[in-house]
C-alpha cells in the first residue's frame, strides 16, 4: 500500500480487499518511509475494524540514515521500531511482529528473547521471520522452545511456480513446527501476471526489464527456465479459462505448508478457487518444467531406505538414571565413600553425554551435614561434606 499509489487509489484498494471479506494487513516500516502504515492504520480506523483486523507488520530497515541504532535486528532497534509502528498504525498492539531480513550480525538469541520481551508487553500477539536462512530460523525455534519464549508462528518467504526453493527447507520447518508461510511475489515479480508471454521473450518491457540489470537476484527472472513455465502456464490458463494470474496463485496457495488466504467472497476473480483435478492435472503438467533450481539439498540427504537401515543399526547411547533417581538412591541415606565414588562416576557420564549443557542437577542438602553446605566442587558435592 503506498507504493506506486496515492491516497485515493490505496484507499479503494483497501475498500475492495474488505468488501470482499479480507481481513489480514501486511504492512512494514520500511514500506514508502512508513507511509503505508500510516495509511493502512488510518483506513481500519475509520471503518471501526481493529477488533476485526489482523495486522502484521515488519522492523529491520534503516530508514533514519547512517545511525547504526535505528536498523538490523538488535534489541534497541526492534524495541525504538515497534514504538514507532504503533504510533504510525494508530493501535497499541500488532497481532503478528516480523523480522524483515537477517542482519547477518545478531544472533537469534537476542531477537527471540526481545521479541517474546514485547509479547508479555502486550504490545505484540506473535511473532514471525522473513527473508532468513534456513539455519538461522531452526536456531531461533529451538532457543524459543528451550527458553520458554514465543515460538515462530510465520514464515514470509518468495515462493511461486519460478522460485521454489523454500521447499527444501522451510516448508518442513513449517509443518513440523506450525508456523504458516507467508508468501510473497507468488506471481514471480509479476512474470506470471500474465504481462509476459512466451512469444515476447525477446522484445519485453515492463518493470523486469527495468530492473533486469541490477544485483538482486530476485529480479532475474528472464532465463530460458522461466520462460518454459511461462509457456506451460498459458497452455493451461488456456484450458482452464482462468488468467494466468488465478491459476499461478491457486498454484502456491494450495502447496502444502502456505497459510491459506483471508476468506473472501467469490466474486474477487483472483481468489475463486480451481477444481482439485484441474489443481492436479496442472501440477503434473507445469511441476516438470519448474523443477527445483540450483543443487537440490535433498540429493545430500540418506534415502529413507538407507535411514530406516541406519537407525535399525544405531548403537543407543548408554542408559543413565535421571538425577532424581540418582538422589533417592544415593543422598536419601547415610553417604559413605562407596556411595560417593558411584554417584561421581554416574554424574561424569551425564556430563559427558549432555555436553555439560541442559542437564539440570539437584542440590539437595546433604544428610550427613547439619546445615545446607554452599559450596560445591564442579561435581555437585559440598567441599565440607565428611564424605569428601
Amino acid at each position: 500500500m503506498g507504493l506506486g499509489r496515492d491516497k485515493t487509489a490505496a484507499r479503494a484498494l483497501f475498500d475492495t480487499y474488505v468488501e470482499a471479506g479480507g481481513n489480514f494487513f501486511d504492512s512494514a516500516d520500511a514500506y514508502t518511509g512508513g507511509t503505508s502504515e500510516t495509511w493502512l492504520g488510518a483506513f481500519i480506523a475509520e471503518k471501526g475494524l481493529r477488533d476485526r483486523a489482523v495486522i502484521a507488520t515488519k522492523f529491520s530497515m534503516n530508514l533514519e540514515g547512517p545511525d547504526p541504532n535505528t536498523g538490523g535486528n538488535g534489541r534497541k532497534n526492534i524495541v525504538r521500531a515497534l514504538d514507532a509502528s504503533l504510533k504510525r498504525l494508530g493501535t497499541d498492539y500488532v497481532d503478528l511482529y516480523i523480522l524483515h531480513c537477517w542482519d547477518r550480525l545478531t544472533p537469534p538469541e537476542e531477537v527471540m528473547r526481545t521479541l517474546d520481551d514485547l509479547v508479555r508487553a502486550g504490545k505484540v500477539r506473535h511473532v514471525g521471520l522473513s527473508d532468513v536462512p534456513a539455519w538461522y530460523a531452526s536456531r531461533a525455534q529451538a532457543v524459543a522452545e528451550f527458553r520458554g519464549y514465543e515460538p515462530i508462528s510465520t514464515l514470509q518467504l518468495e515462493y511461486s511456480l519460478v522460485e521454489r526453493n523454500i521447499e527444501h527447507e522451510f516448508v518442513p520447518f513449517g509443518t513440523r513446527h506450525g508456523a504458516g508461510i507467508m508468501v510473497w511475489s507468488p506471481l514471480g515479480s509479476g512474470l506470471l501476471s500474465g504481462k509476459y508471454h512466451s512469444g515476447d521473450a525477446r522484445n519485453v518491457s515492463g518493470r523486469l526489464e527495468t530492473v533486469r540489470g541490477t544485483t538482486n537476484p530476485g529480479f532475474q527472472k528472464f532465463t530460458d527456465r522461466n520462460w518454459a513455465i511461462v509457456a506451460e502456464l498459458e497452455k493451461v490458463s488456456a484450458a482452464l479459462g482462468r488468467s494466468m494470474a488465478q491459476v499461478a496463485l491457486n498454484w502456491v496457495t494450495t502447496q502444502p505448508g502456505v497459510a491459506p488466504p483471508s476468506s473472501v467472497r467469490p466474486g474477487w476473480s483472483n481468489c475463486r478457487t480451481i477444481s482439485v483435478p484441474w489443481i492436479s492435472k496442472f501440477r503434473r503438467s507445469c511441476g516438470q518444467g519448474s523443477n527445483l533450481s540450483a543443487a537440490p539439498l535433498s540429493r545430500f540427504l540418506i534415502p529413507s531406505s538407507g535411514r530406516r537401515s541406519r537407525v535399525a543399526s544405531a548403537v543407543a547411547p548408554p542408559s543413565v538414571p535421571s538425577p532424581r533417581a540418582i538422589v533417592q538412591k544415593f543422598w536419601l541415606r547415610e553417604p559413605t565413600p562407596a556411595s560417593v565414588k558411584e554417584s561421581r562416576r554416574i554424574h561424569q557420564q551425564v556430563q559427558a553425554i549432555g555436553g555439560g549443557r541442559g542437564v539440570t542437577w539437584p542440590r539437595p542438602s546433604c544428610i550427613g551435614c547439619s546445615t545446607s553446605p554452599t559450596v560445591r566442587d564442579s561435581a555437585g558435592f559440598a567441599r565440607d561434606h565428611p564424605a569428601t
